[in-house]
């Protein structure tokens, strides 16, 4: 299971199959996923030299196939748009993501699609959960590690990072499970997020990928506002 699956299957109302936050968010949440993904993978990096014009910039290691099509699809992406600031790949990595990844769990048999419509005229789909033993078993990690104050392992720091970055983990952590308040678990799940659960090597193409899908959420958020 991919980052980004299991980002959306937390972010997914296990009984009414709609999103628990912003979809433009969400959406830009499973592009730096993505990216995170590949990062950890050794597979993409950020320009960290000082200064010119190509600091902050994606940069491609490894262009081979990883065998998931997904990872791959987002890669030949990346590939397309090396040398672009990261933000920019974020959302060009957001763009479909969400519908393919809920396809994939369906197929796996975490989730089912079911079709409606919104006030008896709009089309709806709905994705409400199949089987919740791995989603709870990711949920049960996100606890621990926020009961603990870090995280153990990439991908539950990875989580608690992108979850941070859309202001959504008292969304998806009740703050009593962890014995805080809604203020204390918010903040210490930034700490876990800027902690070093990411090795050395990807550190800091992890903080500008996570500072990129702050912004770009952001940015987001100003769009649903002014559109609304």
């Amino acid at each position: 299971m991919l980052i980004a699956e299991d980002l959306l299957l937390l972010l997914t109302d296990d009984d009414t199959g709609r999103l628990v936050a912003s979809g433009s968010m969400v959406d830009i949440a499973l592009g730096g996923a993505l990216l995170v993904e590949l990062a950890l993978a050794h597979r993409i990096g950020v320009d960290d030299s000082d200064g010119g014009n190509r600091h902050g910039r994606i940069v491609v290691r490894d262009g081979s196939l990883i065998g998931d099509d997904v990872l791959d699809q987002a890669l030949a992406t990346v590939t397309r748009k090396e040398g672009k600031k990261t933000q920019s790949v974020v959302t060009a990595l957001a763009k479909g993501t969400r519908v393919r990844l809920y396809g994939r769990l369906v197929d796996a048999g975490e989730l089912r699609a079911e079709s409606g419509r919104v006030l008896g005229i709009i089309p709806a789909r709905r994705w409400p959960s199949q089987d919740v033993d791995h989603e709870t078993g990711v949920h049960g990690e996100l606890v621990a590690a926020l009961q603990r104050g870090t995280a153990t392992d990439a991908r539950t720091g990875a989580l608690i990072a992108l979850l941070s970055a859309l202001r959504a983990v008292h969304t998806v952590v009740d703050p009593v499970e962890v014995g805080l308040s809604k203020r204390e678990l918010k903040e210490r799940a930034g700490r876990i997020a800027e902690g070093d659960w990411a090795a050395d090597a990807v550190r800091s193409a992890i903080d500008s990928l996570m500072a990129a899908v702050v912004a770009a959420s952001a940015s987001a958020a100003v769009a649903a506002g002014s559109g609304s």
